[in-house]
């Protein structure tokens, strides 16, 4: 089984020797160590890189704890690297275990791991950013756990980075590593998701323990680890109602109020909202904001969540259930973002009679709005159009959009592209996943 991530490999390529450390963020357990210490290593070293200019720090290893102290690691890559002839390659996985110490000129010369309170500190902040001003080295660093979620170390480096954020396996990927037939392919990719690891389980209980045990042990314990939160078991609830919810416009209050009204548990809106954050922090869950296309401005209240892996978010419902309109939705909801699209829901506000024969007004609902750049499109999700009255409902909300930007509608059926009079697109699914340069 191969994992090329070529659209990652690119962009590594991209920002290769660029002055600015490179960041390599994105959900647990998704490649991103793999990326850097085979696929690029691969690469550097197919291009004449010599495997002495690759420096690989693995701070999960046992021998490199004594690194985890900022500037025992900065004089580690200084000294590992003197004396190398042309650019020197370092790639530092696992970075949030490197603590902060007090300025040893402050502390008497000693390194002293310092209290979250302690001002002059040092971090891998200033590790990262010291090594990175050096010409002879191009820096690279991952990692992602409870202590130092990879989100919050693109964020510490304040935008003095090249971050670049790695997903799941797309389905494109999916298909090339598995070389399964496309439409059976789809149908184990809504099911058991694109997690690399769980590829190499041979059956489909195997797959849902991996992926249970990763749900557990990793992102849960993750998150309670990371924020303190007391209440497991409501972490895991909110958890499990946001993954019932997917294509369902819910909020923290909407959520509060289920659960004082089916769970007789309280738990506040403030709360709930937390537990999501943390989700959202953790690569989890995606928000998708509602955009109203009319008024073009951004609608409150309410969102949509989507899980960046399908696998994951059916652990959660214990594999019990199909619900395909929503998967479907789910997999063009990470399509398009792994495509590099900014994602909202659509909301449009028309005029229509009611059984009396008075017009009202309503607001209809596009599954997407996705914009990259100067490049807009209208997106339906749909099971099938094969009978006319379903079509016509499909296609009734972006027949009430009046720019010209592309409309589609994709239909889980196996249906070549065919467009309508007023030009709406209907594609299938696979073809859509699968067709890079459909939609650029």
């Amino acid at each position: 089984m191969e994992f090329k991530r070529t659209k990652y490999l690119k962009q590594l390529i991209a920002a290769k020797q660029n002055g600015l450390p490179k960041v390599i963020t994105g959900i647990r357990r998704c490649g991103k160590s793999f990326l850097l210490d085979t696929i690029y290593r691969e690469y550097l070293e197919a291009n004449g890189v010599p495997p002495s200019n690759i420096i690989y720090i693995d701070l999960e290893d046992a021998s490199n704890y004594k690194y985890w102290d900022p500037l025992n690691l900065y004089d580690y890559v200084i000294n590992t690297c003197e004396n190398k002839n042309g650019v020197v390659y370092v790639i530092i996985d696992e970075i949030q275990h490197v603590y902060k110490i007090l300025n040893p000129n402050l502390a008497g010369g000693e390194h002293k791991k310092a209290q979250e309170t302690d001002q002059d500190t040092i971090s891998f902040v200033n590790v990262i950013l010291g090594l990175s001003k050096k010409k002879t080295l191009d820096v690279y660093v991952s990692g992602s756990n409870s202590k130092m979620l990879s989100n919050d170390i693109a964020t510490e480096l304040r935008g003095k980075e090249t971050e670049i954020r790695v997903e799941p396996l797309s389905f494109r990927e999916f298909v090339e590593a598995t070389s399964m037939e496309p439409e059976a392919a789809l149908n184990e990719y809504m099911f058991h998701g694109g997690m690399p690891l769980s590829l190499y389980e041979q059956t489909d209980s195997g797959k849902e323990e991996y992926l249970l045990s990763l749900l557990s042990k990793t992102y849960i314990k993750d998150v309670i680890e990371r924020k303190k939160f007391r209440n497991e078991e409501a972490v895991r609830e909110v958890l499990n109602v946001l993954s019932s919810c997917i294509g369902q416009l819910v909020n923290s209050n909407k959520i509060s109020d289920y659960f004082k009204s089916v769970k007789k548990q309280k738990i506040d809106s403030d709360t709930v909202q937390s537990y999501i954050d943390s989700f959202i922090d953790c690569f989890l869950i995606k928000k998708a904001e509602r955009y109203d296309i009319k008024g073009k401005a951004k609608i409150g209240a309410q969102y949509k969540y989507y899980f960046s892996d399908l696998g994951l978010r059916n652990a959660l419902l214990n594999f019990v259930g199909s619900d395909v309109g929503f998967t479907l939705e789910n997999s063009i909801y990470n399509e398009l973002i792994y495509r590099g699209f900014h994602v909202d829901i659509g909301s449009v506000e028309t005029s229509e009679p009611n059984e009396n024969g008075n017009y009202v007004k309503k607001r209809r609902e596009v599954d997407f709005v996705a914009i990259k750049g100067s490049e807009k499109y209208y997106i339906q999700s749909a099971l099938s159009v094969s009978e006319e009255k379903t079509y016509l409902r499909e296609k009734a909300s972006i027949n009430q959009i009046d720019d010209f930007n592309k409309k589609i509608i994709v239909v889980r059926d196996p249906i070549k592209i065919r467009r309508d009079e007023k030009g709406i697109e209907t594609i299938g699914a696979v073809e859509f996943l699968l067709n890079e340069d459909y939609l650029r």
